[in-house]
């Protein structure tokens, strides 16, 4: 697939989430995405309203995460945080999954987590809502299973990983993955992407975002 760097670099979330992120990289991570026209940036919660600020009038969504990385918040604690990253000017969510439920076989409380963070969408039917299922944990029945419930619950996107759990983004799993959602869903790959060709890699394998760390290195490689 071609692409231009201007055409990649609209599909790039990004990202950093890391637990030790300091105001500046946060900083840093806005003006580099500004500077190369990045589609999105994701934080977590603590820096949504400063990268919303820092990123008020351009062109780069904010997204902010809920429920990450482990995905075990109560449902209740979900929202609260959805609620809050929009308040903070978020308009796209990238949630974790109940993991837990999900391997419990309790289908429909997964379906209900998700969907009650897609319900915070009612203030704006703008806001993206992307569900990690954290594939690189799942069984391939298991990872069908986790992308058919988030899309009967209104998820936009089902994206493969948080990378913090071992594992990332495949191009096995991302080809599954658009398998099972069709073309109405995005797929995000997400999770130790780290160059050009694995970026573009996840792009032909039926991804239609990258979520990565990586981002800067990645455009200058295309």
């Amino acid at each position: 697939m071609r692409l231009s760097k201007v055409e990649l670099a609209k599909i790039i979330d990004s990202t950093n989430v890391k637990p030790t992120a300091t105001r500046s990289e946060i900083e840093k991570l806005c003006a580099d995405a500004f500077q190369y026209g990045f589609g999105c940036v994701c934080v977590n919660p603590v820096y949504v309203g400063l990268a919303a600020a820092l990123l008020k009038g351009f062109p780069v969504k904010v997204s902010g995460t809920v429920g990450f990385p482990f995905g075990s918040s109560l449902t209740e604690v979900k929202v609260f945080e959805a609620e809050k990253a929009l308040l903070q000017g978020a308009s796209e969510l990238d949630m974790v999954i109940n993991l837990s439920l999900l391997k419990s076989g309790d289908y429909a409380a997964v379906k209900h987590d998700i969907a009650s963070v897609v319900n915070v969408k009612r203030q704006s039917k703008e806001v993206i809502v992307k569900v990690i299922i954290e594939a690189p944990s799942l069984t391939r029945d298991e990872k069908v299973a986790a992308c058919r419930l988030a899309c009967e619950a209104g998820g936009d996107f089902v994206k493969t990983a948080t990378g913090f759990l071992g594992g990332g983004a495949t191009v096995e799993d991302v080809g599954l993955m658009r398998q099972a959602v069709g073309k109405a869903v995005g797929v995000k790959a997400a999770g130790g992407i780290r160059t050009c060709p694995e970026a573009l890699a996840m792009i032909e394998a039926g991804a239609n975002r990258i979520g990565t760390s990586s981002a800067v290195e990645i455009l200058k490689g295309a």
